[in-house]
């Protein structure tokens, strides 16, 4: 490439760097405000009708127009693993500013020795935000249905437990039985922000199954026990193309399911998992494992060693890690149909 650089991305601005190897010129800066609208001005004013460029992106948040923007000008893009890109920077202590961190990329990417990420199309990038909108949504339901368990207690009130969404449940609550009018109140809001929370998750979770279910490669993870609409569409959405991986073992390593390990002089520390990966991924292997505890579930026996060895919820990580194990030799085997048009 004629051209190499990168690019920093933050809320405000953009810094850059990039070295026209022909000239030898070097040039440095940022681009603000940080909006696709200015940084598709930018490109077109330095770059149009040029295919011998490249850029490197950062895989931070933001790095998604970017990468757009880039692809749409004609220019080959390059998304940097953040953990791997600062570990070759080295051990020597040394200012981190944002063009340290640009030039770094730029020599790398110029190197061939940029650690990249997986680029996904333009489907994983839409179906990815909706998961995590349909997640973010779910998290703020079970938030309010915890919120009103405390409320119950603190004033006093048999507790409902898994009935507080029941119909029976709701006429209690309803009646406000035992409740001060403060807490008859809160309880009343509670409910209101619980219903229009569950009406957009019916709505999403629609969504999410109508694609499942005429995508190939979530319908081919669907053939796993446990496996779900919405998870199989969160799994086969973060996972990506696992013909990277050149091993099941970097499939759970992409997850951060993963058990680290520090061992010293004989001496080993009690391990904790990576959690390096997408939360959206863990959770729902974790989803899909749950359902192992059911005696018909083929991994039933693995998880009932696991468990009298040790307990439920590290049985259940091992069958959850069992499972992406699986879901990444399905999709390596599907090939290019595992990520065709729904």
């Amino acid at each position: 490439m004629s051209i190499v650089g990168a690019f920093d991305v933050h809320r405000r601005q953009i810094t850059y760097d990039y070295l026209d190897t022909e000239t030898g010129r070097l040039l440095r800066g940022r681009i603000t405000p940080a909006c696709r609208a200015v940084l598709r001005r930018w490109l077109a004013e330095r770059f149009a009708g040029r295919t011998d460029v490249e850029f490197a992106v950062e895989a931070c948040t933001g790095w998604r127009f970017v990468v757009e923007e880039l692809e749409r000008a004609g220019i080959e893009a390059s998304l940097a693993e953040t953990a791997d890109t600062s570990t070759a920077r080295g051990p020597k202590q040394r200012a981190k500013t944002d063009a340290a961190d640009t030039a770094l990329m730029r020599e790398l990417l110029a190197a061939g020795r940029l650690p990249t990420s997986w680029i996904p199309p333009e489907q994983v990038r839409e179906m990815r935000a909706v998961l995590e909108l349909y997640k973010d949504l779910r998290d703020g339901h079970t938030a309010w249905v915890q919120r009103i368990h405390a409320i119950l207690f603190h004033q006093g009130v048999p507790q409902l437990g898994a009935d507080v969404t029941s119909t029976a449940g709701r006429a209690r609550l309803d009646a406000g039985e035992c409740l001060s009018p403060a807490g008859r109140q809160a309880v009343t809001v509670a409910l209101r922000v619980m219903d229009c929370l569950q009406t957009e998750l019916d709505a999403l979770h629609r969504q999410i199954r109508l694609f499942a279910n005429h995508q190939p490669g979530c319908k081919a993870l669907q053939a796993q026990y446990g496996v779900g609409p919405i998870t199989s569409t969160a799994i086969w959405a973060m996972m990506g193309d696992t013909r990277r991986f050149s091993a099941s073992r970097q499939a759970v390593r992409h997850t951060g399911l993963d058990v680290t390990v520090y061992s010293s002089d004989g001496k080993r520390s009690r391990g904790h998992l990576a959690k390096q990966g997408p939360p959206l991924l863990r959770w729902a292997l974790y989803e899909a494992a749950c359902l192992a505890s059911r005696t018909r579930a083929p991994d039933h026996d693995f998880y009932t060693t696991v468990k009298d060895r040790i307990d439920h919820k590290r049985a259940t990580i091992s069958v959850a890690r069992k499972i992406a194990r699986r879901s990444h030799h399905i999709l390596r085997e599907l090939g290019d149909k595992a990520y065709a048009a729904a």
